[in-house]
């Protein structure tokens, strides 16, 4: 395989034909080793328009998508990150080449060891992994930007209320396809501003609050 010539043609037929335009993104796209986050059996894949298997049944997002979250979340050079869901680490790694903070959580320590193995055979620095449930978390002190990288089947608030003032939260909210995805820019105290983006589908969030059964 031609890396390069795989990765471009990564970026010129999936990621800006999904309206990623933010050169800051596609750099951070372009930068970011892809295929060393990617498990060896799916070595093949890692170009591919599709989600990458990854253990435990968890799955790669598509690249498109990456780059969907990157450019929603208006990442600046400085802010305090937190993603929730480390997978691979890939998302995290563009997140701190885009020169976030980065502090990323992941429930299944299989996981989170992967992704700290791949940021660090990246060399990807300004980083931190963590095993952690999401639903049992407390921030120390609130995020710029909060990204959700699994979804929820039902909105919970209390991510948004992680948010410094102006902070933006990506999230993904449904049971099943298609599910829709929001930015959530926290605009006062308790005040918030919510932009739907699309419609996708990605693994859910464990633990995550479920909509109440209906009883006859």
């Amino acid at each position: 395989m031609d890396i390069a010539a795989a990765r471009q043609q990564m970026i010129d037929q999936q990621v800006r034909t999904w309206d990623v335009l933010d050169l800051r993104v596609l750099d951070a796209l372009a930068t970011v080793p892809r295929e060393r986050f990617v498990p060896e059996a799916y070595r093949a894949l890692a170009f591919a328009d599709t989600g990458v298997p990854l253990p435990e049944g968890q799955h790669m997002l598509p690249p498109k998508l990456d780059g969907r979250i990157l450019q929603a979340c208006g990442i600046e050079r400085g802010v305090r990150l937190l993603e929730i869901g480390s997978g691979s680490g890939f998302l995290a790694a563009c997140c701190a080449a885009m020169g976030a903070r980065v502090e990323t959580i992941e429930l299944r320590p299989t996981l989170a060891r992967l992704a700290a193995d791949n940021l660090h055979a990246a060399g990807c620095a300004g980083v931190s992994v963590t095993t952690a449930d999401a639903m049992q978390f407390s921030p120390r002190l609130p995020y710029d930007v909060v990204i959700l990288g699994a979804s929820l089947p039902i909105y919970d608030a209390r991510f948004e209320g992680w948010l410094a003032p102006g902070g933006r939260l990506f999230a993904v909210v449904g049971a099943s396809a298609p599910m829709t995805a929001l930015r959530v820019t926290r605009v006062g105290v308790d005040e918030f501003a919510r932009d739907r983006l699309f419609e996708t589908e990605i693994d859910p969030l464990q633990n995550a609050l479920q909509s109440p059964a209906f009883v006859f």
